[in-house]
């Protein structure tokens, strides 16, 4: 690309790709961490005995991750090609007939 355009135009046209890169890659390595410690706090929860506690933990714990995590797929989705995204996106299943 640097070849047509010439240094200068090339980069400006690239910018935004590379910023749109950046972005998939910065919110896919938040969603990794962020699954890696729900999978920790489940495990947790998963071991207490009394059933009270347990909800309390799934939702003081579990939950606020689970937003954590729906929060950054949902950015994701409106940054990656429907047609590269290849499971159901939300909005689409909200109006599933």
């Amino acid at each position: 690309m640097f070849g047509i355009f010439g240094n200068e135009k090339a980069r400006i046209l690239t910018s935004r790709n590379v910023k749109i890169i950046e972005e998939i890659a910065q919110r896919t390595q938040t969603i990794e961490t962020k699954v890696e410690e729900l999978v920790a706090a489940r495990k947790l929860a998963n071991n207490i005995s009394c059933e009270r506690e347990k909800a309390i933990a799934y939702h003081d714990n579990i939950a606020p991750r689970m937003e954590t995590i729906r929060y950054e797929v949902d950015k994701l989705e409106l940054l990656v090609a429907d047609e590269l995204w290849t499971l159901p996106k939300y909005r689409e299943l909200l109006f599933i007939r």
